[in-house]
């Protein structure tokens, strides 16, 4: 396993505020141009990212990344990028695919109202299932995420033991590498995620220590980190994103 592990929560996003002013205002539908995959940085999600960059810029050499893995999506690649410019250095940026927001199909678009007024016998069907095993026709539940990431993890494993290792990606891809890393159950994981959401650029990070019979394992450093938005006096975000897709 890599010595480090930090998972990443992209800055905030145009999408986030979208959304924000979709659910105050009560609408149906989340009033936004781009693609998901498109959908960038806000003006604050880049002064998170690179409020946070200035933090890992900051650590030790032997300490900061060696590798970055992120979601191809366009506020993940930002977020890493700055990252990887701030840390200094000839830091590889290497894009996957598996890390990519989690897929809501149908629901694209739609606020919780939106959901309900549109297709109430999915929502009633997605409360009785829950998050967890819910997939939406055309989307994917978390366990569809977490079986992508289990090969991600797999390759992590084989090509960059060792190393320490950045994940740039999405709130629910740091939930479900929680889940895997740390080996929890679905209550633990949802009874995490009802504590709240992710925040914007937070650090969850593992670093690897000796376990029983003295066979080394990632072991919980920080959950949700938002000290390095805090020292440098930016606001810190936790907007749930964005099911968005394009407009017709």
């Amino acid at each position: 396993m890599p010595a480090i592990l930090w998972v990443v929560r992209h800055g905030q996003s145009a999408g986030n505020v979208a959304r924000d002013f979709a659910e105050a205002e009560g609408l149906s539908v989340i009033d936004i141009a781009w693609r998901d995959i498109d959908v960038p940085l806000s003006e604050l999600g880049v002064e998170q990212s690179r409020s946070l960059a200035r933090w890992f810029g900051h650590l030790p050499d032997d300490a900061r990344p060696e590798v970055v893995l992120c979601s191809p999506y366009v506020r993940a690649v930002q977020t890493a990028e700055a990252i990887a410019h701030g840390a200094g250095g000839a830091l590889q940026l290497r894009l996957d695919e598996r890390l990519r927001e989690k897929e809501f199909g149908i629901l694209d678009r739609l606020t919780r109202h939106g959901i309900q007024q549109k297709y109430p016998e999915l929502d009633e069907q997605r409360g009785h299932v829950g998050k967890f095993y819910f997939r939406p026709p055309g989307g994917e539940s978390w366990c569809d995420v977490i079986l992508r990431l289990r090969s991600l993890v797999e390759m992590i494993a084989r090509e960059y033991a060792g190393k320490r290792v950045l994940i740039v990606a999405h709130q629910v891809i740091v939930n479900c590498m929680r889940y895997l890393v740390e080996n929890l159950t679905e209550a633990r994981i949802l009874e995490i995620d009802r504590m709240g959401d992710v925040p914007n650029c937070g650090v969850t990070s593992y670093r690897l220590e000796p376990g029983p019979d003295s066979i080394e394992q990632l072991v919980l450093d920080h959950e949700n980190l938002v000290a390095p938005l805090e020292q440098a006096g930016t606001p810190v975000t936790t907007a749930a994103d964005v099911p968005a897709a394009a407009k017709p």
